[in-house]
């Protein structure tokens, strides 16, 4: 059982829905629910309409929201250099920008319960008590001439000391040291981790997987590489030297086994990594969930994940 010290709380993950929903309805209930961008197919109004409902209906305190490269009207600098190309159907508008990001911090998503993240950290009490902290970023390395792209010399995530020398580093909002954050929430996966293409190319980020070895959340949920959904439970590298190779920042790795029957029973892939079950070592472990529902051909044929894990409890937290 979590100590008084901590709470036990379900995460409920999501990402890569474009528009749609997953198969099994409804989906279960949880704590938070985070879902980790491409809220739609090309960014319209009436896809982020569908996902708001879609994401009203689920029975969650808290529902934490990213974009991702999709979501190309949400990404304004984006927008403006490629809407009236990708938008070029009678769909361009302008103010299109404006009004995406009105619809996901005003009153619609008040109604739906739905808290948008633009990058950097927030914090959050839950009525259990819990404190969650999380680092949100919509932002990937350039693909295809999408949405929130970075160029893969660039590095987003890191502070200048700890930024590879070989890297440009472009970070506005870095990811913070541990222990500052309990879950890390990127549309993007890391580099070697739950990345790999229908190619077996692994195109993850080398310079989030190195500030994901420096922050070391409790939680690191993605999506984007539709192929690659999953959950792994790995193990950092203890030593400090993150100009290491990439691919020795993390020493162990234990891919998290799906039930299909359970799955069907609980409509999600189901990983207890709390105190009831095997809990994380919060600084050493970090449990990496891809979480895209859709598979390579655009269907919604994956599971959720529900995930259990303890989160510390705030100094005023109720019992």
């Amino acid at each position: 059982m979590a100590s008084a010290s901590t709470v036990k709380t379900r995460f409920l993950i999501i990402s890569d829905t474009h528009s749609d929903q997953p198969f099994r309805q409804p989906m279960p209930k949880a704590d938070v629910l985070l879902h980790c961008g491409d809220l739609t197919m090309i960014g319209k109004l009436d896809e982020y309409q569908s996902t708001l409902d879609m994401l009203r209906d689920c029975d969650a305190e808290l529902k934490l929201v990213i974009a991702g490269n999709h979501d190309i009207s949400l990404d304004e600098e984006y927008y403006g250099r490629r809407g009236k190309w990708m938008h070029r159907r009678g769909e361009y508008d302008a103010n299109m920008p404006a009004l995406a990001k009105a619809m996901w911090t005003g009153e619609k998503a008040q109604r739906a319960g739905v808290t948008y993240l633009e990058e950097g950290t927030r914090e959050f009490t839950l009525t259990s008590g819990a404190r969650l902290r999380v680092y949100a970023s919509p932002y990937q390395p350039e693909f295809c001439d999408w949405a929130f792209p970075y160029n893969r010399h660039e590095d987003r995530f890191n502070t200048g000391k700890h930024v590879h020398p070989d890297a440009t580093r472009i970070a506005q909002n870095p990811i913070p040291d541990f222990p500052g954050v309990d879950v890390l929430m990127t549309h993007g996966p890391p580099m070697g981790i739950l990345d790999k293409t229908s190619r077996n190319e692994p195109v993850g980020c080398e310079h989030l997987l190195r500030a994901a070895r420096r922050c070391k959340p409790r939680l690191h949920c993605f999506g984007h590489i539709h192929e690659a959904w999953g959950a792994e439970r790995v193990t950092w590298n203890p030593n400090t030297d993150l100009d290491d190779d990439w691919k020795k920042h993390v020493v162990a790795v234990a891919p998290m086994t799906v039930d299909e029957a359970e799955i069907a029973e609980k409509k999600a892939a189901f990983v207890d990594a709390s105190s009831s079950s095997l809990p994380l070592e919060f600084g050493k472990e970090t449990l990496m969930v891809n979480a895209s529902i859709m598979n390579l051909r655009y269907k919604p044929m994956q599971a959720p994940w529900l995930v259990d894990l303890d989160l510390e409890r705030t100094v005023h937290g109720v019992q």
